[in-house]
C-alpha cells in the first residue's frame, strides 16, 4: 500500500525567505508601529483643527499650512531663526571637528586623554550642560564675563540681548556636539592608507598639498554623513533653546522645533503644531536630498 500523500513541500528558497521574514519581523513591526504609524497620524492631525485641551476636532484640510505660510508672520521669523542657527552651527562644528581630528589622529603622548576630554560633552546630560552654561554666561556673576573683565572687557548680557543670544546658543551647542563629529573624522583619517601620504612626500608635496589633494577628497563620504547628521540635528534643536533662552529675548532664538512645542503643548493647538512638524520634516528631507545631490554632482 502506498504511503499517504502529504502537502507539497516548500522549496529551499521559499523556506529561506520565510525564515528571513521571521527574523526581521520584530524590527519591521516596531518600525511600522513606532515610526510609520505616528508619521501617518501627524499628517492626518495636520489637516484638522484639534485642541488638545478640549479634545474637540474638526477637519480643515490644508488651512493650517495656508495659515503658516501666508498669514502667520511669526512662522517666517521662526524659520529664519532655524536657518540662521543651522548656518552658524554646521560650518563651525564641522571645521572644529576636522581640526581636532587632524590634531588628535596622530600618535602622541596623552592623545587618548585629549580625545576623552573633547568627547565627554557628547555623553553629558544636555540638561546639565545647558544649566551650567546658563550660569557661566550670566551678566555680572558669570565666569565668562568675569574672565573678560580681567583683560578690561565689559562682556554683554549674553542670553538676554537679542544680538548675542543666538551666537551664545550656537557656540554652546557646538561645544556639546563637536566630539561626535571629531570621532567620526578620526576614524576616517585612520582608515586612509599611509602609502598615499608617503608617496606624496617623496614627490615633494607639503602638508597643505597632501591635505588638499589626498586627505580631503578621501574624507568626502565621511564629510557627507557628518554634514547630514549635523544639519538635521541643528534643525531639530530644542533642549538648549528651552533651557537657556526659552526662545527669547524678543523671539531672537525662537526656532521651529521649539515653536512646534509651544503650539502643541503650551497653546494646545495640536493640529497647527502637526502642520508645523510636517513642514519641518519636509525641510529636513529637502536639505538632506540637496546635500546628497550636490555631493553626487561633484563626483
Amino acid at each position: 500500500m502506498s504511503a499517504a500523500r502529504t502537502g507539497p513541500s516548500l522549496t529551499l528558497k521559499t523556506r529561506e525567505a520565510i525564515s528571513g521574514w521571521l527574523f526581521v519581523s520584530p524590527i519591521l513591526a516596531g518600525f511600522l508601529i513606532f515610526f510609520v504609524g505616528p508619521l501617518i497620524a501627524v499628517f492626518y492631525y495636520s489637516t484638522t483643527e484639534w485642541n488638545l485641551l478640549s479634545q474637540q476636532s474638526s477637519f480643515v484640510g490644508m488651512d493650517n499650512y495656508v495659515d503658516a505660510l501666508t498669514r502667520n508672520d511669526t512662522f517666517w521669523h521662526v524659520l529664519g531663526n532655524s536657518l540662521i542657527f543651522a548656518a552658524g552651527l554646521v560650518p563651525l562644528n564641522m571645521a572644529l571637528a576636522l581640526g581636532l581630528a587632524l590634531a588628535l589622529s596622530k600618535p602622541m603622548r596623552g592623545v587618548v586623554i585629549f580625545r576623552t576630554v573633547f568627547f565627554a560633552p557628547v555623553i553629558t546630560s544636555a540638561v546639565a550642560w545647558a544649566i551650567i552654561w546658563t550660569f557661566l554666561l550670566q551678566h555680572e556673576s558669570g565666569a565668562v564675563n568675569q574672565a573678560l573683565s580681567l583683560v578690561g572687557i565689559d562682556g554683554p548680557n549674553w542670553l538676554h540681548e537679542p544680538r548675542w543670544a543666538m551666537a551664545s546658543v550656537i557656540v554652546t551647542r557646538v561645544l556639546k556636539t563637536v566630539g561626535l563629529n571629531m570621532i567620526l573624522y578620526i576614524a576616517a583619517l585612520q582608515s586612509i592608507p599611509r602609502d598615499y601620504e608617503e608617496a606624496a612626500r617623496l614627490e615633494g608635496a607639503n602638508g597643505w598639498e597632501i591635505f588638499r589633494r589626498i586627505t580631503w577628497p578621501l574624507l568626502a563620504p565621511t564629510t557627507l554623513v557628518i554634514m547630514v547628521i549635523t544639519v538635521v540635528g541643528s534643525l531639530k534643536v530644542f533642549d538648549h533653546i528651552y533651557l537657556m533662552t526659552g526662545g527669547g529675548p524678543q523671539n531672537a532664538t525662537l526656532v521651529l522645533a521649539f515653536y512646534i512645542y509651544e503650539q502643541g503643548f503650551k497653546f494646545f493647538n495640536t493640529g497647527y503644531a502637526s502642520a508645523l512638524a510636517v513642514v519641518l520634516f519636509v525641510l529636513i528631507l529637502a536639505l538632506t536630498i540637496l546635500q546628497m545631490l550636490l555631493k553626487a554632482v561633484r563626483k
